[in-house]
């Protein structure tokens, strides 16, 4: 089928008290074995491509956007197509030729009103290519000097009004926040502040997105999602799978040199991980569980 667009599935999740997974790619395989995940328990599912994961193919966007493109068409379930973690304006306005429907713009890096400047000036370029555009917003600096805190750093949290007002002022569609979870953690043990969670939601009238949950057990991604999450962002807990996978199979197989063999084995564990996460956000939510406020509202492009 064609390539959805993240905003509807976000809006169909909203609706349905439920968050939508999205999934950071790097290979062709993680393509094949998220659709493969999503295939297997019927729901729809985002394929994103961090500006890191661009670097690593040599800072070429379009061969892997293109793959993954491809591959979503052929899906049995939606698809949808976002670039993630995008600092260089020259990548977000490459965006719309290479089949993107959403991108996450980060400017989180810098001092809050140079953040708020670069993100409504990107808000308003994607916008008008009808682009649904996500931003994030942690720990705001210039108090006595400070600069601003990484979204993901120990103890960064997201103010609720600083929030509502970089919401409000930006024009952005979705705002991922910082509440406890961190990039790259290969064990499922942090814990997230769902009272931040719940302000945030109240506060909010934009789709709430959660990064780095890769860390997080099962009963803390369902709390998210109850808690009024509507995005859940995963990548390392592919790469582990994967990597898992091909080390056991090279282990008992050390003459093995053919690299389809450890690569489908990489592959079913990314696709048995992407099913069991996909199947956690799903049956999280529910009508009366679910918080009003982040969901609340439609996507505007």
């Amino acid at each position: 089928m064609p390539l959805a667009a993240t905003g509807d599935l976000i809006a169909g999740a909203t609706a349905d008290h439920t968050a939508v997974a999205a999934f950071n790619i790097i290979t062709l395989e993680h393509v094949e074995a998220v659709i493969a995940g999503a295939e297997s328990v019927g729901a729809p599912v985002v394929l994103q491509i961090s500006e890191n994961a661009v670097k690593f193919r040599y800072g070429r966007l379009l061969p892997l956007a293109r793959a993954a493109a491809a591959a979503a068409e052929r899906a049995s379930v939606a698809v949808a197509l976002h670039l993630d973690h995008v600092q260089s304006d020259d990548l977000l306005r490459q965006a719309p030729g290479a089949g993107f429907g959403s991108v996450m713009y980060d400017a989180a890096r810098l001092p809050y009103a140079e953040n708020l400047a670069a993100t409504r000036a990107a808000a308003d370029w994607a916008h008008a290519r009808g682009l649904w555009i996500e931003a994030e917003l942690g720990q705001v600096g210039g108090k006595n000097g400070e600069p601003p805190l990484d979204a993901h750093a120990a103890g960064a949290r997201t103010d609720p009004a600083e929030a509502r007002a970089f919401v409000a002022d930006s024009g952005v569609d979705a705002l991922a926040v910082a509440i406890g979870s961190s990039h790259a953690m290969t064990s499922r043990t942090a814990a997230l502040d769902h009272g931040l969670l719940r302000r945030l939601a109240a506060q909010l009238d934009v789709p709430l997105v959660l990064h780095g949950s890769s860390g997080l057990p099962d009963d803390e991604l369902a709390a998210a999602v109850t808690g009024g999450i509507a995005k859940v962002n995963i990548g390392t807990a592919l790469n582990l799978a994967m990597t898992r996978a091909i080390r056991e199979f090279l282990a008992a197989h050390p003459d093995a040199v053919d690299s389809r063999k450890y690569l489908s084995v990489g592959r079913e564990a990314m696709a048995a991980a992407a099913a069991e996460l996909i199947a956690v956000l799903r049956a999280a939510g529910g009508p009366q569980h679910r918080t009003t406020g982040s969901g609340s509202g439609t996507p505007t492009s």
